[in-house]
């Protein structure tokens, strides 16, 4: 059976960032009919994070270091990403 790509996303994340703090929340039931709903279930999804990573970078900063540990996923695999990016104890 292969990952889902909420695992691929933890990975990948944990592997970039080694967060203190870490959801990936499948929002793609509440996009069911919707544009980008491709029928997968996995199209829509909420990513919080907190990593020390992230201190020396503004909030476009962060959510572009998300977007880029990602890879292909965003855009190709994932119909969108909301991306709650901070630090810990922010």
């Amino acid at each position: 059976m292969s990952a889902s790509v909420a695992d691929e996303m933890h990975t990948l994340l944990t592997s970039a960032f080694a967060p203190t703090r870490l959801a990936i929340i499948n929002d793609s039931a509440q996009h069911s009919g919707h544009m980008g709903d491709d029928g997968s279930g996995e199209s829509h999804f909420t990513i919080e994070i907190e990593a020390h990573a992230f201190s020396d970078m503004n909030r476009l900063a962060r959510q572009r270091a998300v977007i880029a540990a990602l890879g292909d996923i965003v855009g190709r695999r994932v119909h969108a990403v909301a991306i709650k990016a901070g630090v810990p104890a922010e």
